[in-house]
């Protein structure tokens, strides 16, 4: 009996064991699950505050481009107001020098166009000098009278006389004084300047030049062409632009 009582509880102790063993077993796998998962997760964690450094790093660069983006379209509306405005303010100064010299352009003595960001006068030559000559005509000096008042007003402007001729050669009898048209051009727009200076506008304002020849707006072989030709052009300036064509010579 007593053996019978000793077998039965070494069979039970054999079994407690063999199911202690089996439970840790199951146990430490089942712990090294928790501890995949756990660390898959926290990889998991450190990708996503990863991705959202990255996040907020492009974050911070988009708004930075869009302040930029902002500061340029600001930049550009304000040129953009300036342009207009210096469109408008031209085409006033048009108007008026228009209207001021209108009976002139009525009588086809003179002749108002805008080019680009200038006004020009284009005076006819038969008006103000004889052939060859560089004195100015008493009826040539009465219209240039009214065009230097008309340009008084335009302090901001520098005023630059450039003589025209045509391609035909200085008579033999006047070369002495005008041996080309070089010189005959640029003696007209002096002579012009320096009226323009008795009426009243400043020196410092004006620039005498002459192209001769060479900057026809008409063709030379005909008579009506080679008139066109023939002609003292006023241009006004405005100051600043003739400050960047000096500085970009320099």
């Amino acid at each position: 009996m007593n053996r019978k009582i000793q077998t039965g509880i070494a069979v039970l102790a054999v079994a407690f064991i063999t199911s202690a063993c089996v439970s840790t077993g199951a146990f430490e796998k089942m712990q090294a699950g928790k501890n995949d998962e756990i660390k898959t997760l926290q990889q998991q964690n450190e990708a996503l505050a990863q991705q959202k450094t990255a996040a907020d790093q492009d974050n911070a660069t988009l708004k930075q481009q869009n302040l930029a983006m902002q500061q340029q379209v600001g930049s550009l509306e304000a040129q953009k107001a300036a342009l207009l405005a210096a469109s408008q303010q031209r085409q006033q100064q048009y108007d008026a020098l228009v209207q001021g010299l209108s009976k002139e352009v009525e009588k086809g003595q003179l002749q108002v166009r805008q080019y680009k960001d200038m006004l020009a006068v284009d005076l006819a030559e038969q008006i103000f000098f004889d052939s060859g000559k560089a004195t100015l005509k008493p009826g040539g000096k009465e219209v240039l009278q009214k065009v230097g008042d008309a340009l008084k007003g335009y302090e901001n402007k520098v005023i630059r006389v450039v003589g025209h001729t045509d391609n035909i050669p200085v008579a033999k009898s006047l070369q002495g004084t005008f041996p080309t048209n070089w010189e005959l051009s640029v003696a007209r727009a002096t002579n012009v300047v320096r009226f323009l200076q008795e009426v009243g506008i400043p020196p410092e304002r004006m620039v005498p030049s002459g192209r001769a020849e060479y900057d026809p707006v008409a063709p030379n072989d005909t008579v009506e062409g080679r008139k066109k030709n023939r002609r003292i052009e006023i241009m006004l300036i405005d100051k600043s632009l003739t400050s960047e064509m000096e500085k970009s010579i320099k």
